[in-house]
């Protein structure tokens, strides 16, 4: 005998939780255990996270060329997939961002996603714009680093004739290709955007929480000297270059961190998504959509969410309903929640021992070739 399907009233204005998907990765830790991730095998590098992701299919290099459809883990849709538990509470289908966590025990490949022009020229290649929010920089003599675009002057010629000197060893911290990149500390707190075609590499000793278009087309430039992994340099270079051998992009923008004691504060605003950081003191309570103050300059009209995902980056707190819509949920560290459009408005997020979240707007569809 089947399960009947819950009906509308059940599910219209219901918050979605999903089972995590965890991929081992040989640049992994396990340092996403302490974000309540299930690390299944004991030894083994667990890389990232999958929150929520809606994708029919992957590339071999990332999760393996299989598809990638986050499953409900809660509530009465508990067990249904993406597609159809976003039509029944009036989410955007397909779901169109990816929401992760990484854990860099090791260096990630220098790597680029493909430029526009690369995107054009290659049906199977898509464009990824993604940020990195900072949850943790391992300490030690001095912080990790973030490897995010090139030092001026920076050609293809030169860039390529680095990334081919020779493969180096362990972190390769002084490879000739090293030396071309800008190197940031890594900051807790901070946030960087990244379009598509900028080089760049997450250093070893940061866990970030990483909000993405959803694709995971990823072009390998220079892998530290590990063996055994395919490096796509031509189609790569051909991405973080255009016809005059300058760089497709040369910066990512970058915003944060909150200041003590600020309610809320933008970090990234894109045609996809919006993040918010938002940190509210115990007994503090406000609606899961209230603006929040931006430093940047819009390049045009305020974008209106088509629901928020919550990723809950410290401290505890409850979701509710004001008027008692839903269940109400509990928030814990490294618990993701989306909140669709029905129930934005009414629901409230309640602090409790120091509640930290990142808003993620959901605006648009995937990017566009």
């Amino acid at each position: 005998m089947g399960t009947e399907a819950p009906t509308s009233e059940e599910v219209s204005s219901h918050p979605l939780s999903f089972t995590p998907r965890l991929l081992e990765k040989v640049w992994g830790g396990r340092r996403l255990a302490a974000l309540g991730k299930r690390l299944e095998r004991a030894g083994v590098g667990y890389g990232e996270s999958w929150e929520i992701a809606d994708l029919g299919v992957t590339s071999a290099s990332g999760a393996g060329g299989g598809a990638m459809q986050s499953v409900v883990a809660t509530g009465p849709l508990a067990g249904r997939g993406i597609g159809e538990a976003m039509s029944a509470v009036g989410g955007p289908r397909p779901f169109p961002l990816l929401i992760k966590y990484l854990d860099a025990a090791e260096n990630l490949s220098v790597q680029v996603h493909p430029s526009v022009e690369a995107a054009r020229r290659d049906s199977r290649a898509h464009l990824k714009t993604e940020s990195w929010y900072v949850v943790e920089a391992e300490a030690g003599a001095s912080l990790p680093f973030l490897y995010i675009g090139l030092k001026p002057g920076v050609t293809r010629q030169k860039f390529e004739a680095a990334a081919r000197s020779g493969s180096v060893a362990g972190d390769g911290a002084r490879h000739p290709v090293v030396d071309l990149m800008e190197r940031i500390e890594a900051r807790a707190g901070m946030c960087y955007t990244l379009p598509s075609g900028i080089v760049h590499a997450l250093g070893a000793g940061v866990v970030v929480a990483e909000v993405q278009t959803p694709s995971d087309t990823t072009y390998r430039l220079f892998d530290w000297g590990r063996a055994g992994r395919e490096l796509h340099m031509e189609v790569g270079l051909g991405s973080a270059f255009g016809v005059d051998g300058k760089p497709t992009v040369e910066r990512a923008a970058s915003a944060g961190p909150i200041a003590e004691g600020e309610l809320c504060l933008r970090l990234a605003e894109t045609p996809f998504y919006t993040i918010d950081e938002v940190r509210l003191l115990d007994g503090d309570e406000a609606t899961v959509g209230f603006p929040c103050r931006f430093g940047g300059k819009r390049s045009g009209s305020v974008p209106v969410e088509r629901g928020f995902v919550l990723m809950v980056m410290g401290g505890k707190g409850e979701l509710a309903e004001a008027e008692g819509g839903f269940a109400s949920v509990s928030l814990g560290k490294g618990a993701t929640v989306y909140v669709p459009p029905g129930c934005a408005k009414g629901a409230v997020l309640r602090g409790g021992e120091g509640l930290r979240v990142l808003r993620v707007g959901v605006l648009g569809g995937a990017e566009e070739k």
